[in-house]
């Protein structure tokens, strides 16, 4: 069994062992003149300076976020780094880990809104690099204060309803330092679940850009030069084989 096979035997085995607990992740086989070699698809993506944080922000998810932008400003401090977020939220803490990350590595953060951004994904979102913060047409955003639940004894839960107030409020203050909107506002509209289409959360400062589009087809000036060309020589091929027949 040649060394490459073994590799990819023995990836695709690991990558069962993870699908059957974190669902499938596709591989991606890639050949060079140094032989083939197998990704998986966010490894493939992070060669290309890409994150993807999908699904809830977790102290997990928050790990790997923050592992992968330290490891790509140690390949570059100028190369932008592109995070694409689908996301509902989740820890407060865990995404004030990946927030200040993103403010205290060298190279730019450019965010993309693929699905949707909700409660801390939207501060991620928010916190990208100013004029590289994007939305696609159909996504949703939403921002609302901090949220909890507490038992136990009345001084521990007054407590942790301060600890909660301090958090609403330093919140509160990212998003003005990012959106450029008033505090007033902010915390008029934090009060309670508040959904933003993309041009909302433009005109609120979360985004810089509503991304359309493309056009299905480009039109490449080169083709009118070269395929004529090409045409001819073919038509002149096919003329001097029928010629040469008996």
């Amino acid at each position: 069994m040649s060394k490459f096979l073994h590799y990819f035997c023995k990836k695709i085995q690991q990558r069962i062992i993870y699908s059957r607990q974190f669902g499938h992740i596709p591989i991606v086989v890639e050949q060079s003149g140094r032989g083939d070699r197998a990704y998986d698809i966010y490894s493939r993506l992070l060669r290309e300076r890409i994150i993807c944080l999908m699904g809830p922000i977790t102290d997990y998810t928050s790990s790997l976020i923050i592992a992968q932008l330290l490891f790509l400003q140690a390949e570059s401090t100028n190369k932008p780094i592109h995070m694409y977020i689908n996301s509902p939220g989740g820890v407060i803490t865990s995404g004030l880990g990946i927030y200040d990350t993103m403010q205290y590595i060298l190279p730019p953060v450019a965010t993309w809104c693929v699905g949707q951004a909700c409660s801390m994904a939207s501060l991620i979102l928010a916190a990208g690099e100013k004029g590289m913060r994007h939305s696609l047409p159909n996504s949703r955003i939403m921002i609302h204060q901090p949220s909890g639940g507490v038992t136990g004894q009345a001084t521990d839960i007054k407590i942790q309803a301060e600890e909660i107030l301090k958090m609403k409020k330093q919140i509160n203050y990212l998003y003005v330092k990012h959106t450029g909107t008033a505090l007033e506002r902010v915390e008029l509209s934090v009060e309670r679940d508040n959904f933003m289409s993309p041009n909302e959360a433009l005109e609120f400062g979360i985004i810089d850009k509503v991304l359309t589009s493309p056009p299905k087809t480009k039109h490449v000036p080169e083709l009118d030069k070269i395929l004529p060309k090409r045409m001819d020589v073919f038509n002149q091929t096919m003329a001097n084989q029928s010629t040469l027949k008996p």
